[in-house]
């Protein structure tokens, strides 16, 4: 029997265990994609306690918490935060399965060094106490977590519209050994459908790219300006959310009519609105493409399905599901106008239902050119699939179906700055099916040649990838 979370956790053989320990463990975080805070890190924020780290912002928590019967007041209303880490606690024992409990239990030992106590109700208190302690000290500031987990690089998640002035700050900062960029977020400019809120947003986008947005040229050239500005803050990473993917044929004149109805506000119906969003991608594209930046696609996610709860405590609270729907055929299409005029940029497929894993991993490999390695990439088990399960399916898939050793890995999609202990487990995860392929006399015993492939998975691969200096 082995030990719950031992050295070998995860590793169920020799060869994993050396690739692992030689190869994988000693590689920093290149974390390419995360909605972490970048004031959090300009500021070298401080914890107040384990509940304002650990706690408040994570959904997964949030509905396992609710899964368990705790009160909304325990979990985003107005207890005292000792009495929600109470709650968080006695949930624990309950997530045995999830990958919760493993994370809980990873990340209380790193930074916090706590391997002595399973979290529970009894215990509680006393790692309350112990984690509150270790949070005031400098060393446990931002950056200083940060420096503990041999985070390198970071980049968030940031709309086009933002100022973007915390991550000048630590652009200019050299206290802070991570390197931080934005990552260009521009949904809110897409989202027709809604044209108050719309029209709103465009007001903000406006004023910050210096352009008054009265037409669809206007909205092109405000978005440039604020890629550009992007850019100069060392940004080459876009981030786009699809429920499904969408390809719509259209014409300039459609588009133009359609926004000057959403301007006066006339909402498009579900066709005039994917049009829109077709020509926008295809414009952002291109844009993207020139300036050899990655073009992320994050897929199948079907956002905000209470609508009760959406109404008393916004988006990103933990109401969300996956997809279903078609995404073979506008996908295609999609990648395939920007292929047709030589604008297809370097992308990165993320894919939340795994029904369609296989459908993604082949459909990348229609659009490789030979001009970078990987070009096109099937992104990491993402979301409900960054656990055991979801991170196996989605790497032997690759594997299966296009070049495993081009991944680029693990990334956080986290606003938790405890969550980088998920990349240990995606290494533990990924050595293990390497390991695995050995021994079953599936790859060959040669700790070089699958050494180099864990080191380039865990890092190397990420930063040739996006060519961001580190």
């Amino acid at each position: 029997m082995k030990q719950f979370l031992g050295y070998d956790f995860l590793l169920g053989s020799e060869t994993a265990r050396r690739l692992y320990a030689e190869h994988a463990e000693p590689m920093p975080i290149y974390d390419y994609h995360c909605h972490i805070p970048p004031d959090r890190i300009a500021d070298n924020h401080q914890f107040a306690n384990i509940t304002e780290i650990w706690l408040a912002g994570d959904h997964y928590k949030w509905r396992a918490m609710r899964a368990n019967g705790v009160p909304e007041r325990l979990i985003t209303g107005d207890a005292p935060d000792h009495q929600k880490f109470q709650a968080w606690a006695e949930t624990v024992p309950c997530t045995i399965g999830n990958p919760l409990y493993h994370w809980t239990h990873l990340e209380l030992r790193k930074p916090f060094g706590i391997f002595d106590a399973l979290l529970d109700g009894s215990t509680a208190a006393r790692v309350w106490e112990q984690t509150n302690t270790m949070l005031a000290r400098p060393e446990f500031s931002t950056n200083g977590i940060l420096r503990q987990m041999n985070v390198r690089f970071i980049c968030t998640t940031d709309d086009p519209a933002d100022d973007l002035e915390h991550h000048r700050a630590i652009a200019e900062n050299p206290s802070i050994s991570t390197r931080v960029v934005p990552g260009f977020r521009p949904d809110k400019a897409l989202a027709i459908e809604s044209p108050v809120a719309w029209r709103s947003y465009l007001e903000r986008l406006g004023n910050a790219a210096g352009v008054s947005i009265d037409s669809l040229e206007d909205l092109k050239q405000a978005l440039r300006q604020r890629i550009d500005y992007f850019h100069s803050l060392g940004s080459r990473i876009s981030d786009h959310a699809l429920t499904l993917p969408i390809a719509r044929p259209h014409s300039e004149s459609e588009i133009r009519s359609v926004f000057k109805r959403a301007l006066g506000g006339t909402a498009p119906d579900c066709e005039a609105a994917e049009k829109f969003r077709t020509h926008m991608l295809l414009f952002l594209g291109s844009v993207y493409h020139e300036l050899d930046w990655a073009f992320q696609l994050h897929i199948g996610a079907l956002r905000n399905v209470n609508s009760r709860m959406l109404k008393v405590l916004g988006p990103d609270t933990g109401y969300d599901s996956m997809a279903d729907g078609e995404v073979a055929a506008p996908l295609g299409r999609l990648l395939d106008m920007l292929d047709q005029t030589g604008r297809l940029p370097r992308t990165v497929l993320y894919n939340l239902n795994p029904r369609d894993n296989e459908l993604i991993a082949t459909m990348i490999g229609n659009f490789q050119d030979g001009s970078v390695p990987g070009r096109m990439q099937f992104g990491s088990g993402w979301w409900f699939n960054d656990q055991k399960d979801g991170m196996q399916r989605q790497m032997t898939v690759l594997a299966n179906m296009g070049l495993l050793s081009r991944f680029i890995g693990m990334l956080t999609d986290s606003r938790s700055f405890l969550s980088y202990p998920r990349h240990e487990y995606f290494r533990r995860i990924l050595c293990d099916l390497i390991g695995g392929w050995v021994e079953n006399g599936e790859a060959p015993n040669d700790m070089t040649l699958l050494g180099r492939m864990v080191e380039d998975i865990c890092w190397n691969n990420a930063v040739s990838y996006f060519g961001i200096e580190v």
